[in-house]
């Protein structure tokens, strides 16, 4: 299985994924039965580009599809529990001083580079420079949360038109259609496509659309 640029995801082997030997679907489901799928075909030397892509992101999955079938399974369920190891922030004791603002759960200490006046601002604010932090992103993240559910729709149509379609005809089109919300205009420039491809890239940007239409609709 050649090498695929861009983007790798997670390699948990519960991950759903959907495998494509050029533009013919040939796998969907749950990693470990994808990459025996993928390397029974691989295995029959046809020198054909295969492409793994997880089904929530549309990055590409690497596979290491060497020896056996149990090989590759186990090298899976070991870089899946590789991938689970980190270990998370603890909460505080119950019993542990807390400062003004303080959360009681634990939190991620970053550093966060800002002009003077924005700190002079912040420390103004109750409960000091972490809590309007705070209070700032939640607000931020409310008020933006259907333009990012539509931005991040159209990235992981876009990821997986890009890696697979862009020598295709109308790709061009169709990515302007994506990003503009054109649903009709979309499908008219992917129609000549092969049928799997076409069927998998249409799917993603339905989720789009829906996502941009429940957006405008509040």
């Amino acid at each position: 299985m050649p090498p695929s640029p861009g983007p790798t995801a997670s390699t948990s082997p519960q991950r759903r994924c959907t495998a494509f030997e050029e533009s013919r679907r040939i796998a969907t489901g749950p990693l470990r039965e994808v990459a025996l799928k993928v390397k029974a075909v691989a295995d029959q030397g046809r020198q054909k580009t295969i492409l793994v892509f997880d089904d929530l992101t549309s990055e590409l999955v690497e596979l290491d599809l060497r020896g056996s079938d149990a090989d590759v399974l186990d090298r899976l369920q070991t870089s899946g529990r590789a991938e689970g190891s980190d270990v998370p922030v603890a909460p505080e004791p119950e019993d542990a001083p807390r400062g003004p603002g303080r959360p009681k759960l634990g939190v991620i200490a970053r550093e966060v580079t800002l002009l003077p006046r924005h700190w002079e601002w912040l420390g103004s604010q109750p409960g000091g420079a972490s809590v309007a932090l705070r209070k700032l992103v939640e607000e931020a993240r409310r008020t933006h949360e259907g333009k990012d559910r539509v931005r991040r729709a159209q990235e992981v149509a876009y990821r997986f038109m890009s890696a697979i379609a862009s020598s295709l005809p109308g790709f061009e089109e169709a990515s302007r259609a994506l990003f503009a919300g054109d649903s009709a205009r979309f499908d008219e420039q992917t129609q000549a496509w092969p049928d799997d491809l076409r069927s998998h890239a249409q799917g993603l940007a339905r989720q789009a659309f829906a996502a941009r239409e429940e957006k405008d609709a509040t």
